[in-house]
């Protein structure tokens, strides 16, 4: 790709930047998968807009010409407190993005999530990669396929699953609908959708052609035509179970002998039970607002729940992470460490690989912009005195 983002006339510094690429790049019901949210699309907006509520607090004449921003979460040596986020259908944002977004991680020494409804399977992440990568687990109606999963990622190396909670039904993402990523289209609508593809001739020749099998990697076994959406949904509507207790959580501990992270927490009592019922971590997550519009953004919920369980358990925290910034603020405010989502998806979409290690490099750079003139050398030693008047 040319140094310059196309379209922009800058060179592409942020993931603001890219998603404006990604944008011009995508058939647009691709881009608004990865880009959209639940109902008007309210906690979206605000987990980013938390962020920005929050201020550092600039500290000067102090030695920080030694920086380390290295940390350990859930028993691994990460160069970054930052982790790729599990993202479903990523795969169709770019060739064999799953692939493409493992390596980039394990150059920038922090873990990838390969998700279950990833186009890679664990297998080819496993083999395009040295590294140990995390996976991600729904608690599906068939427990069977869920243990086989499990045991694919475990004979994998993955050192830690991410079960997913909050996805007992599925939210509403209505620009999903009006796309007809589910089917249900009329002919017009189909004929739009046809024209949108064929003006995306980069993508059709990097995904539709390159890319192939753009299969649910992980679920061939388990999904008939496991690169039919309709088909697909078919199976989602199937098997997301929302008969899910509590229980169900020491049934997946009895089946993964690795470190379990709990993935969308909002609330202290949860917290508190997720601790209680054997988690090793959790993730304080609203899962990008993708799934229950209007409820708090994932940094506002943070530190009453790391209050409640910061020493019980590990808490990370997705939502809304843009910059190295925002990572700063949430290790202020007690997270272990964040995961990234639509930030690599804009990335991998934009420029692939390179992509998203060039987010990685840049989030790098703000924390230790941030650090320095907040007057703290040491991930470790960010707390909530780094923030002017922050929130609890």
């Amino acid at each position: 790709m040319d140094s310059k983002t196309e379209g922009l006339g800058l060179a592409p510094a942020t993931a603001d930047d890219y998603r404006k690429l990604a944008r011009k790049r995508l058939p647009r019901p691709l881009f608004d998968y990865l880009d959209g949210a639940a109902y008007d699309e309210l906690t979206a907006a605000d987990n980013q807009q938390a962020f920005q509520r929050l201020h550092l607090r600039q500290r000067v004449m102090r030695d920080v010409s030694q920086l380390d921003l290295s940390t350990r979460v859930l028993g691994q040596d990460l160069a970054l407190p930052l982790i790729l986020a599990p993202l479903g259908l990523a795969g169709a944002m770019a060739c064999r993005a799953e692939v493409q977004a493992a390596r980039a991680a394990e150059q920038a020494g922090v873990p990838f999530c390969e998700s279950t409804v990833s186009i890679c399977s664990i297998e080819e992440v496993r083999a395009a990669t040295r590294a140990p990568f995390w996976y991600q687990l729904y608690v599906m109606r068939d427990r069977g396929y869920a243990k086989d999963l499990m045991a694919r990622a475990h004979a994998a190396g993955c050192p830690v699953l991410v079960l997913t909670a909050d996805l007992a039904v599925m939210g509403a993402r209505y620009r999903d609908v009006r796309n007809g990523m589910a089917g249900g289209l009329s002919l017009g609508g189909k004929l739009t959708k046809a024209w949108d593809l064929l003006s995306h001739p980069q993508w059709l020749l990097d995904v539709g052609i390159r890319g192939k099998p753009l299969t649910f990697g992980n679920l061939t076994a388990a999904v008939p035509d496991a690169g039919s959406l309709p088909e697909f949904k078919a199976w989602v509507d199937s098997q997301f179970d929302p008969r899910v207790t509590w229980k169900d959580l020491a049934w997946v501990r009895e089946n993964w002998p690795g470190k379990i992270l709990l993935k969308g927490i909002l609330d202290v009592e949860d917290a508190n039970q997720a601790a209680a019922c054997g988690a090793d971590g959790i993730v304080v997550s609203n899962h990008g607002g993708r799934q229950l519009d209007s409820v708090a953004a994932s940094i506002d919920a943070l530190p009453r729940i790391v209050d409640a369980v910061g020493d019980k358990l590990e808490v990370l925290m997705d939502g809304g992470v843009r910059s190295g910034l925002d990572v700063v603020k949430a290790l202020a405010l007690g997270a272990k460490a964040c995961m990234l989502g639509r930030a690599w998806g804009y990335a991998v979409a934009a420029r692939g690989e390179a992509g998203v290690a060039h987010v990685l490099s840049v989030m790098r750079k703000e924390m230790e912009v941030a650090m320095a003139l907040c007057g703290v050398t040491d991930v470790a030693k960010l707390d909530r005195e780094a923030l002017q008047e922050a929130k609890r």
